[in-house]
């Protein structure tokens, strides 16, 4: 058997054990619901929870799964689920499987769980009073809307969206890409880009979720023939999700690495090969021989050279660049990295363990939805600005440091790059995914705001504060790692990284040159850890807040099970991430659902509200909650909508499938299998938006054109969640909480004409 296909079915009965395990305990929790939901006595129902929740040991519960999956697992089903997986694989590889088929299934199983959860959420009786103490936790007694909640205070809303859109990219990122454009003179196209493509869409955003307290799936009652939009954000945020906590992962590694005298990377170790080295390494010289009494120069390898004794002539040297320690560390020890994505490897324990705390920190802190996340991100949302500073501040003190900057920002900004156009897409591209744009977060984080919140204002402070944010990241980079480039003599464009390569091997080492190197290292990765857990929490928030949309009543008694289930199922397929291979499946993800799917979104976004909804009337809807603004106050939002944001973003799409290139990771290229894979991972979050579309014509009734039109309007159910808010403008409206046409997952009903 292959090496690799013996690797891959390894990987395959770990993850048999790890669902099997899953499935015993989900098994059980099911069964206490049936039996807590059996009981009519509100009393008895609360008590059996208490019991249920003082008295399930998981432990206890994953050793009785392992010992019935021992006791279970003979020889001959192991060998049929071997032949099975090799005969799938040998399918896979002849390109038998049916992608339609496939796409198929996945329709019916969704369909299947759409159903019992309707199923479920049906026997919740109408007259049943939910206590905000008790299971309805998550809505307080003074939130203005009592079915969904709201934010505690306007504080909590903001450093929400603040945290969501500060993450990683403001400081692994744009401090790259602003010494890569011309330096200081990089702000102006990225302010330019700023105001022109990401604050139109970001106030667009913020306003849309506001006004109709819905989540990015159900706020297409605005248009219900692009709600395949919203799937689209949401399937994109969720595939975004599984490996953005497995970056989380690794700095919650090297966080615990850094607790140590001295920084296990700052010396080539017992876990370094020859290769290892901070200064260039000789491969080949020239050496004098004598051959049949005649004095000859050759040019040999200079392992031979020292085992036989022999000196170089000097001058005649070849030399490699040698690696860092932080780099085979990275490789070697923290990922145990394979020779590429068919070589799956095995689960690497410890960034499993990594993975499994950071998403239980996920769901401790979700499990009351947004009335516990609103006071976590006091915390994770600030706390980066202090280390900042602290970063900032010592690396001030260093030498070498004015020449980091000089670098980043100073005098060495060439304004001639902004004749390139690339300097200009690098910008546009920035800044909308910096803003977390089109990703679905924004819509549902504002959706538990109060109707009358001045979100104008809001999407103001927000994009200045994260654009600050990225300069002023730049200057803690690079002022650290000028001093490293001073010390190890070379010049700061030969130390400057970007991304993974910035974040665990060039700033570690910079870290490891400094005195009390451990200490600088933890507030690093912590500071890192904070950075992606709040934009962590807005993206499962976003799934949640699409669950509560669809199925409220079932979400209200079942808010806790329902958000630590999604967070175990996004643990599990997250497992590949952390194999040897899976820094690979990490690129892979990123490299097609982090690009395309979300500039489409955008896009059809953009078109469906400004275009077919009608952005003036758009605009009277924004005026319900702000209040009217002069017509002058609009003329620059409707120049962005209507026109020049458009633009911008089908350029960037444009150039970016024409700069297409293979994923890679390094100098090792992806197989093919992988970018089939990669292709239809985004070809399966973006379908959902021709599929919906369909749909929704097909339930519509009349000929083609009355089905179309019909589809083109809002639902009879669009408009603000309260009746006190709706004003003249929607006092006919459907009770949002009821199911109109052009809903998912059923349709039933006629529709009030508009």
């Amino acid at each position: 058997m292959p090496a690799n296909t013996a690797s891959i079915l390894q990987f395959i009965d770990q993850g048999v054990i790890l669902t099997f395990k899953a499935y015993y305990l989900t098994n059980i929790f099911c069964k206490t619901i049936i039996a807590i939901d059996s009981d009519s006595s509100d009393e008895s129902r609360q008590g059996k929870v208490k019991s249920f929740w003082e008295g399930f040991s998981i432990l206890d519960a994953i050793k009785n799964a392992h010992d019935l999956w021992e006791k279970f697992k003979i020889p001959i089903l192991t060998r049929v689920w071997k032949k099975l997986i090799q005969t799938l694989i040998d399918d896979f590889e002849e390109f038998k499987m049916s992608v339609v088929e496939v796409i198929a299934n996945v329709v019916e199983v969704i369909a299947n769980v759409v159903k019992v959860a309707r199923e479920l959420e049906l026997e919740v009786q109408p007259e049943e009073k939910v206590s905000a103490s008790s299971e309805n936790f998550h809505v307080g007694e003074n939130d203005e809307n009592q079915d969904r909640g709201n934010w505690s205070k306007k504080s909590d809303y903001l450093l929400s969206m603040v945290g969501y859109a500060v993450g990683l990219g403001n400081v692994w990122r744009f401090p790259y890409l602003t010494y890569n454009n011309g330096g200081g003179a990089f702000l102006i196209p990225y302010a330019i880009m700023l105001a022109l493509a990401g604050l139109p869409l970001f106030f667009l955003e913020c306003s849309l979720g506001q006004f109709a307290s819905l989540g990015p799936v159900s706020v297409w009652r605005i248009l219900p023939l692009f709600q395949g939009v919203g799937i689209t954000m949401v399937l994109i945020s969720i595939f975004v999700t599984i490996y953005y906590n497995v970056i989380i992962a690794y700095s919650l590694y090297y966080m615990f690495a850094s607790f140590q005298s001295e920084l296990p990377w700052k010396n080539c170790s017992s876990w370094s090969d020859k290769n290892c080295s901070r200064s260039p390494i000789v491969t080949h010289c020239n050496v004098s021989t004598i051959n049949n009494g005649i004095l000859e120069i050759i040019q040999i390898n200079k392992s031979w050279v020292d085992i036989n004794n022999f000196t170089c002539i000097n001058g005649s040297e070849i030399y490699q660049p040698g690696q860092l320690p932080s780099e085979q560390y990275w490789n070697k020890v923290a990922l145990q990295r394979s020779s590429g994505m068919d070589e799956t490897g095995v689960i690497v324990w410890y960034l499993a363990l990594c993975l499994l705390l950071a998403w239980l920190i996920v769901g401790a802190a979700l499990f009351k939805g947004i009335k516990s996340s609103g006071k976590v991100v006091y915390f994770t949302a600030l706390f980066p600005y202090v280390v900042l500073l602290i970063l900032l501040v010592r690396g001030a003190t260093l030498e070498g440091a004015s020449k980091g900057i000089s670098y980043y920002i100073g005098a060495q900004s060439n304004f001639t790059k902004l004749r390139e156009a690339e300097v200009w897409k690098d910008a546009a591209t920035q800044i909308f995914y910096s803003l977390s744009v089109a990703w679905g977060g924004l819509v549902a984080l504002s959706s538990y705001n109060k109707f009358k919140n001045n979100c104008f204002s809001d999407a103001i402070v927000v994009c200045l504060t994260n654009c600050l944010t990225s300069v002023f990241a730049g200057f803690a980079i690079f002022s650290i790692l000028g001093h490293m480039a001073h010390i190890s003599g070379k010049e700061v464009s030969q130390v400057v990284k970007s991304g993974f390569d910035l974040a665990f091997i060039a700033y570690p080492e910079a870290l490891a040159q400094l005195p009390g190197g451990p200490f600088w290292s933890i507030l690093f990765f912590f500071m890192l850890l904070t950075l992606g857990l709040d934009s962590q929490f807005a993206s499962i928030e976003t799934i949640t807040t699409t669950i509560q949309d669809l199925f409220p009543k079932m979400m209200k008694k079942l808010r806790v099970p329902i958000t630590l289930g999604c967070c175990l199922v996004l643990f599990l397929l997250g497992l590949v991430c952390v194999t040897q291979a899976g820094i690979y499946w990490v690129h892979l993800i990123d490299h097609f659902c982090a690009g395309w799917g979300i500039l489409i979104a955008a896009i059809l976004e953009l078109v469906g509200i400004i275009w077919i909804y009608g952005g003036n009337r758009f605009i009277e809807d924004i005026e319900m909650m702000i209040g009217a603004k002069r017509w002058i106050f609009w003329l620059w939002w409707r120049a962005c909508w209507f026109v020049i944001t458009p633009i911008l973003l089908i350029a960037i799409l444009i150039w970016s499938l024409v700069q297409f290139h293979r994923p890679d990771y390094g100098t090792i290229p992806y197989p093919d299998w992988g970018v089939a894979l990669g292709w239809c991972m985004i070809i399966f979050c973006i379908i959902w938006i021709p599929i919906m579309a369909i749909i929704k014509i097909i339930q519509a009734k009349g000929n083609i054109f009355q089905r179309l039109v019909s589809c083109c309007r809002p639902a009879s159910n669009w408009g603000p969640y309260l009746e006190q808010h709706r004003g003249e403008r929607y006092k006919g409206m459907t009770d949002p909480k009821k199911e109109a046409d052009h809903e998912i997952p059923t349709v039933s009903g006629s529709r009030k004409p508009e």
